[in-house]
């Protein structure tokens, strides 16, 4: 045990050298910080800003009409009914594409993982690069490229989130297996037990509610994306904004982008409840 003696003779035989001071040829982290400054001043050059016109009171006054007949949504029985029916389609697509992903993903995310010291997992680095591609393929470039196949319509967009969600959800899994508490495993392998039963009675049972969690938050976003869609087609309330925003229909448009934050604040509701539930 030591003593504040044996502290106090440590400290004078060893000296912590002090940091070096700002702009020193040594400070590595101070010449990153200025590089990193000079290059988003070099943006800020190299862009066409405008701010002038951005700022002048024309531009304004085209600001207030909009916000004016934006915020006036449309209410007649007839826009709301199509509203509702687009609402559902929205609901389905992101559902429907949240639950393939999260089917594929944890399918991809095992392979994608080392779950213990000793596992070569050979499949690791290829099964990582094709989460890596799907991931990094916007749903909006998905479902252009899908529309060729499926056509136009919630088909397509529902792919396209299922692809690139995939992407997503897969390499989150696999984090969250490589993370688990390695002892319930180890246990179970010593005993001779197989690797697939050592997954599903140690590894899922503690990264449950870490995929679930994962799961929800996606589900969200996919609502938001399904929005984003329609501009190609893919069906929902993002057929029905592209629709109203091209006709320069601001009361539709507000009504539709009402029933689209409705829709989060449900997931988002449903998401919280079901945190509280797994957290009892």
């Amino acid at each position: 045990m030591s003593t504040p003696g044996d502290s106090r003779a440590w400290s004078s035989t060893v000296r912590i050298p002090p940091p070096p001071p700002l702009l020193h040829v040594r400070c590595m982290v101070c010449w990153i910080i200025v590089g990193i400054g000079l290059m988003v001043i070099a943006s800020f050059a190299t862009l066409d800003l405008q701010l002038a016109r951005l700022f002048s009171v024309e531009a304004a006054q085209r600001m207030g009409k909009f916000l004016g007949e934006l915020l006036s949504p449309s209410l007649s029985p007839e826009f709301l009914a199509k509203l509702a029916i687009a609402s559902l389609e929205t609901i389905a697509m992101s559902a429907v594409g949240t639950v393939l992903a999260v089917i594929f993903g944890l399918l991809l995310a095992v392979p994608a993982s080392r779950t213990h010291e000793g596992d070569r997992a050979l499949a690791r680095g290829p099964t990582r690069l094709v989460l890596n591609v799907l991931r990094s393929i916007p749903e909006l470039v998905w479902a252009a490229l899908l529309l060729i196949s499926a056509g136009l319509g919630p088909l397509a967009g529902t792919l396209a989130l299922a692809m690139h969600t995939t992407g997503v959800l897969g390499r989150l899994f696999a984090e969250a297996i490589e993370n688990a508490p390695p002892a319930p495993g180890f246990a179970l392998r010593t005993q001779g037990v197989p690797e697939g039963r050592v997954f599903l009675y140690s590894a899922l049972p503690q990264i449950l509610p870490q995929l679930l969690s994962y799961t929800l938050y996606r589900w969200e976003n996919n609502i938001r994306a399904a929005a984003v869609l329609g501009v190609v087609g893919g069906g929902g309330l993002g057929q029905m904004l592209a629709f109203h925003m091209g006709l320069f229909q601001m009361s539709e448009t507000s009504s539709v982008l009402l029933a689209t934050i409705l829709l989060v604040a449900m997931v988002d509701l449903i998401s919280y409840f079901a945190r509280r539930v797994l957290g009892r």
